[in-house]
């Protein structure tokens, strides 16, 4: 009986030693326990990735990752398409409507030059009304005996110019006879028979041509009347329209449009006085140079010089030549090279002298420019084309440049305002009325 409080005293320091360690081991794995991350068990290996994973986080952003230059040209491109499709709509809408777009156009090249008229007149106390009406009939008086006057004069030396034509046909071919180039009485003939198989080969053609051409005399009719009633309404009403005109623009726009109007109206007005003062001169000076010369229906040719000089450049060749092969046919080689002479001159003193002179720096463009809005012109709507062409140019780079000017200066106003507390400082202290 001894033995047994001995025995029950080692089980018990036995069982207290081992409750120690199982309460020691039990804390270690509650700390190894609270190592492990999230999401994982307790004691499991996690391996390293593979090499051939893809690191998703090391994507770039795929805008970025396409180069500067390309991104660049995208967006000038889509944008480019974006000018081009408006482009084409309207000149679409525009060959729709031709009649009815050049005829305003001429109608504001008309107003251009009337409308000086009508501000005079009314400076003088005229009403509106009547000095509208006087100038526009004054005007189109003057542009009617013009029209008159040109065809009489044809009409009256048709017969004549005839016979000398015959005349000169005649001496070309003794000339061509007698010439070094050694052409022959066979030659000659053999030409005549081929323009003559020619014409009569398109006789349905020029049958058809005939008749269309009433379709373009009516065409012209309309023309001219919508022309004359667009003149008559600008002239009158022309403040009026305009400003109806900017409610359209949006009203973010409508500072800079309302003052790039005025600077376009200057530059035509500058640009259709010009114009008529150096056609007058052209006319003139080429008119009495092959009146001089005796070349036939020297009025018509030098009313023709006029007209055909409001087609920038290839209008002055046109009427030159047009010169220069009536004196070649009627009175020969030496009055046609003498004329030739005359129109060259006329046009050198026009282009470095009056041009430059007269229109100054208002509707300046590059000869480059009025080439190819000449050529493009010409090949949209024709002859009115080409005499509009020009005078849009010119407008838009005026617009352009005033707009361009105007969105600097008011970005300069917008970045020298100032702000905060310097803005408080900067307001211009109220002062009490003064009694």
């Amino acid at each position: 009986m001894s033995r047994v409080p001995g025995w029950l005293g080692r089980l018990g320091a036995r069982l207290t030693e081992m409750s120690e360690r199982y309460n020691e081991r039990r804390a270690e794995a509650e700390r190894e326990q609270d190592d492990i991350e999230p999401g994982t068990l307790a004691g499991e290996h996690v391996p390293p990735p593979p090499d051939y994973a893809p690191d998703v986080a090391a994507r770039p952003d795929p805008a970025l990752a396409v180069p500067w230059g390309v991104r660049v040209a995208a967006e000038a491109g889509w944008r480019l398409l974006v000018l081009a499709g408006t482009l084409w709509v309207l000149m679409r809408v525009i060959s729709a409507v031709q009649l009815v777009v050049l005829s305003f156009v001429i109608a504001l090249l008309i107003t251009a030059i009337l409308q000086p008229t009508v501000a005079r007149l009314r400076r003088h106390g005229v009403p509106r009304g009547p000095a509208t009406a006087l100038t526009a009939v004054l005007g189109f008086v003057v542009i009617g005996l013009i029209g008159w006057f040109v065809t009489w004069q044809v009409m009256e030396n048709i017969d004549d110019l005839s016979g000398q034509i015959q005349d000169g046909i005649d001496e070309l071919r003794n000339w061509l006879l007698n010439s070094p180039f050694h052409v022959t009485d066979k030659q000659i003939n053999e030409i005549a028979k081929n323009l003559r198989e020619a014409v009569g080969a398109n006789t349905d053609q020029i049958t058809s041509a005939g008749l269309e051409g009433v379709t373009v005399v009516v065409e012209a009719l309309t023309g001219i009347l919508l022309a004359v009633f667009s003149t008559l309404f600008l002239l009158y009403d022309g403040k009026r329209i305009w400003e109806w005109t900017l409610k359209l623009v949006p009203a973010a726009a409508r500072p800079g449009v309302a003052g790039a109007g005025p600077a376009a109206w200057r530059t035509l007005t500058a640009y259709v006085r010009g114009t008529v003062i150096v056609a007058l001169i052209d006319a003139i000076f080429i008119g009495l140079g092959i009146y001089f010369l005796d070349v036939p229906m020297a009025v018509p040719l030098a009313v023709f010089i006029f007209l055909f000089a409001f087609i920038p450049l290839v209008g002055a060749v046109v009427s030159g030549a047009l010169a220069v092969v009536v004196a070649l046919v009627t009175q020969g080689v030496f009055t046609a090279v003498m004329t030739l002479v005359v129109v060259l001159a006329v046009q050198q003193i026009e282009g470095h002298i009056l041009q430059p002179f007269i229109l100054g720096r208002a509707v300046r463009v590059h000869p480059l420019a009025v080439v190819l809005s000449v050529a493009a012109g010409g090949m949209v709507a024709g002859i009115g084309g080409a005499v509009v062409a020009v005078p849009l140019v010119a407008v838009t780079n005026t617009v352009a440049g005033y707009l361009r000017s105007y969105s600097q200066k008011s970005a300069l106003r917008h970045s020298v305002r100032p702000r905060g507390a310097t803005a408080v400082s900067a307001e211009p202290t109220p002062q009490p009325p003064s009694e």
